[in-house]
């Protein structure tokens, strides 16, 4: 499997991951770069779907309702709670850019359980978790704590420059709940400035997968498995926007072995 996807071009759509294309079996994740005036829509089938802003305005109709226009921050490193929507299964949605706006779309198998709703920017408050230069920002978007999803968690991550992230390493590759979960996950990358780079690996403890990547602004990252610590340099800020999905809405997981004292 290539776990690092780069974006189809810088304007549309830029990333369409599918379940088939990345060779597992729950979560999508489709994002547009559109400059106003331009549009994007589907309908959403057996998935449900959370629609994030993560730069820019756009004037969203969706499960048959007009949410009017979404969006406030226009970089998305001035870190403001993200404004989002969520989307049940069978559900038709557009948006038209009220301005240059960057838009993710979140996928995952949905069951019926929830209705249309907004999420954010109430409600969402950028957190720190962990210190010295393991110290990152949060904004969980939806997290287990909300039941607002069937299947999905989203949550952003901002990480300062010469900081880690994703660490100490962690994976959630077993349904043994309530130890761990199994769940799928890709990271949405931008840096800060845009021409810098991250680096990401992905490993398993037997090290049948070990890969690390340098990743640029609007990269992908497909974390099919094992741990998936990332870093940001000095002199570049690290976001990404992380979709999660398994068979059960859950976030478990187990440190490796090595590093587990760094708990």
């Amino acid at each position: 499997m290539k776990l690092l996807r780069k974006p189809l071009g810088g304007h549309g759509l830029v990333h369409d991951i599918t379940p088939e294309s990345a060779g597992w079996t729950y979560v999508g994740f489709k994002l547009w770069r559109l400059a106003a005036g331009e549009s994007a829509e589907g309908m959403l089938g057996t998935d449900e779907a959370i629609i994030v802003m993560v730069e820019g305005k756009a004037a969203i109709t969706a499960a048959g309702t007009d949410w009017g226009v979404l969006g406030e921050r226009m970089d998305v490193f001035e870190k403001t709670p993200p404004h989002c929507l969520y989307v049940p299964n069978g559900s038709d949605w557009k948006a038209v850019a009220e301005t240059d706006c960057t838009l993710a779309l979140c996928l995952a198998p949905g069951k019926g359980g929830h209705e249309a709703r907004r999420i954010g920017p109430d409600g969402i408050t950028l957190t720190q978790r962990g210190e010295g230069s393991n110290a990152r920002f949060i904004n969980n978007i939806a997290m287990e704590g909300e039941d607002v999803a069937d299947s999905l968690l989203v949550t952003e991550v901002f990480t300062p420059a010469g900081n880690w992230s994703s660490y100490p390493s962690h994976r959630h590759d077993e349904d043994r709940f309530p130890e761990i979960t199994y769940l799928e996950e890709t990271y949405y990358h931008r840096l800060n400035p845009a021409q810098g780079f991250g680096v990401q690996r992905v490993y398993t403890e037997d090290g049948t997968l070990d890969e690390t990547m340098a990743v640029k602004s609007h990269d992908l990252v497909l974390v099919p498995r094992g741990h998936h610590p990332c870093g940001a340099p000095h002199g570049y800020e690290m976001y990404y926007l992380n979709v999660m999905a398994g068979p059960l809405r859950k976030w478990r997981f187990v440190a490796d072995p090595d590093h587990a004292w760094l708990m």
